[in-house]
């Protein structure tokens, strides 16, 4: 069995993340061996959130914040969060989010998800829609019907 502790593991950043989008992060589930779980770990400066709005269609989500007083924006509104406050994200619209830190303080969460081999999001605000594999943004815009350039 691994451990991994939600405090002290090793957070990374991603360099072309957006302005607005600058936080560090841990995958937790390979770290300790998970296949159909995925966990990880955001630590947002002051002014940043996780991702844009968005819902999942075939993963639901769960987020526990570990420091800090984060905001949540669901479909009902937003609301500020504090220490060890958990939030459930049902597959669909109704589970729609986006955690941004607000606070002049930095703010801790963990995010977990069953995790699906072909994944798809979608982004309310912006109109688009990601898939994984390929791991692809589209926007909604750009649909065709479904016959559209077959023989």
């Amino acid at each position: 069995m691994s451990v991994a502790n939600l405090f002290e593991v090793e957070l990374q950043k991603d360099e072309e993340d957006a302005p607005g989008y600058e936080l560090s992060y841990a995958r937790v589930g390979p770290l300790v061996g998970g296949e159909q779980l995925g966990l990880s770990v955001y630590e947002l400066p002051p002014g940043q959130s996780i991702c844009p709005y968005h819902y999942e269609n075939a993963e639901e989500e769960w987020l526990i914040v570990l420091v800090g007083r984060p905001t949540l924006r669901t479909p009902d509104g937003e609301r500020e969060l504090e220490p060890w406050d958990c939030a459930f994200f049902p597959t669909g619209e109704a589970g729609a989010h986006k955690v941004t830190n607000r606070t002049d303080e930095t703010v801790r969460v963990c995010l977990w998800s069953n995790r699906i081999a072909v994944a798809t999001s979608v982004y309310p605000d912006s109109e688009k829609v990601g898939a994984w594999p390929p791991g692809k943004i589209f926007r909604l815009a750009d649909a065709v019907d479904y016959f559209s350039g077959e023989a």
